[in-house]
């Protein structure tokens, strides 16, 4: 082996024990372990005992920054990306000024850059209509040209369908994907608890799994009609999944993602007024999480994503009602999924395809699959390492989590990209 800069002996990958040789910040070959001589000149790493995984990447993510920094920043919130394994990772407009100009986009990039040069990637996500007011279209061709990687209208579905109809034929032509948030606005929006036995017996007035849909429905007829891709956010109920398993089986040009807090929490989590689980779209039954793990095994539900969404302390320590709807979950994703790999409800195949080769497939981002010039970006993963869900564990600034308090197995060891390690052993 020659122009080798770095080396990773004895890893485990799907089973087997091997090394991986890095040159130029690429895959140069990944082998049997010891099959190859390294030299002496060579860095290496020794992985015994660790499992190699590519980084993963996270397309659905609020970073807060500009305007609401008090709830994260671009450097707390790449920060625990990197630790929880995320390489790369789209953040929403949701900012304040919302990310509907070329400056704002401009300024989350330059900022990530200054605080994170070495990674994790930012992509940005640009606001579908301005303001994310819904009433007319952002400038998409400056958002998509200054760095946008996708469009949204984040939690707030475009109720024109007209102007929704436009706003995916424009960012089709873009070589863009709109992403929408599915909720009916008229039906309980942002309730943050499912309409049911559990909120009945709380006395709260709940959002129905119709009220998800609905919406999805929609999308899927329009996505058909226009003959144009679509993807579908944070999917949590069977109602959903049944509508997305149909589009598929007729070729629609459908993807879906759903998230860890809907694979392994019902709304019982919110008995006691629990507002660390107080998330949009709801947290709903056993049925339903049994229904969106089936979907992820079938690819009915393409991807996975965190829908990282940091809050102040003081914010969620209100009254539910008033509370504002959100889970912070670039922390601690990994070990949570990570978890139902170790159960046998999702193959280690399935795991890779919904946080690394599906994401980058369908947002056109790079992705290493171990090949010969793949990006060197890749997880030294500890599988039987336990640590604490804390406040000081989390580099988030949003502790806002039902898992605080809880033992999870699983951590990052180290993060490479392009053969830098940006999370130092430990």
């Amino acid at each position: 082996m020659s122009l080798i800069d770095l080396v990773v002996q004895s890893a485990q990958w799907k089973g087997e024990a091997v090394d991986v040789f890095i040159s130029g910040g690429r895959i140069k070959e990944l082998a049997p372990a010891g099959r190859e001589p390294v030299s002496e000149s060579v860095q290496a790493v020794d992985a015994k005992g660790l499992v190699l995984l590519p980084s993963l990447t996270d397309v659905h993510t609020h970073l807060r920054e500009p305007g609401f920094e008090y709830k994260e920043d671009i450097a707390s919130g790449l920060a625990a990306a990197a630790q929880g394994g995320f390489g790369q990772v789209m953040a929403m407009a949701n900012t304040n000024p919302v990310n509907d100009t070329a400056s704002v986009t401009e300024h989350m990039l330059r900022q990530a850059q200054a605080v994170h040069p070495d990674g994790p990637r930012l992509y940005p996500i640009g606001a579908l209509t301005r303001g994310l007011q819904g009433k007319e279209l952002a400038p998409l061709a400056e958002l998509a040209e200054s760095g946008c990687q996708a469009f949204s209208n984040d939690g707030l579905p475009v109720l024109d369908t007209e102007l929704f109809r436009r706003a995916v034929e424009y960012a089709s032509d873009l070589g863009r994907i709109v992403i929408d948030h599915c909720e009916d606005p008229f039906m309980k929006p942002a309730a943050g608890i499912n309409e049911g036995v559990v909120s009945s017996e709380l006395g709260l007035a709940g959002q129905p799994d119709a009220g998800e849909a609905i919406q999805a429905a929609r999308d899927i007829l329009l996505a058909e009609y226009l003959d144009l891709p679509l993807h579908l956010a944070h999917i949590s109920s069977a109602k959903s999944v049944e509508l997305i398993a149909g589009a598929k089986r007729r070729g629609i040009k459908v993807t879906a993602e759903t998230c860890p807090h809907y694979l392994v929490f019902t709304e019982e989590e919110v008995r006691g007024y629990n507002t660390a689980a107080k998330v949009n779209p709801p947290l709903r039954t056993q049925q339903d999480v049994l229904a969106v793990r089936q979907a992820l095994r079938e690819g009915v539900i393409d991807i996975l994503a965190t829908d990282h969404a940091p809050h102040a302390r003081h914010e969620k320590e209100v009254e539910f009602d008033q509370a504002p709807c959100g889970v912070s979950g670039l922390d601690t994703a990994l070990s949570v999924t990570w978890a139902l790999v170790k159960e046998g409800e999702l193959s280690l195949d399935d795991f890779l395809r919904a946080w690394s080769s599906g994401p980058c497939k369908i947002f056109g981002l790079d992705c290493n699959g171990f090949a010969p010039g793949d990006p060197a970006d890749f997880l030294l993963f500890d599988p039987e390492a336990e640590w604490e869900v804390t406040p000081g564990a989390m580099l988030s600034k949003g502790k806002n989590t039902p898992l605080l308090g809880r033992v999870l197995t699983g951590r990052v060891r180290s993060h490479f990209l392009l053969g830098r390690n940006i999370v130092p052993s430990r």
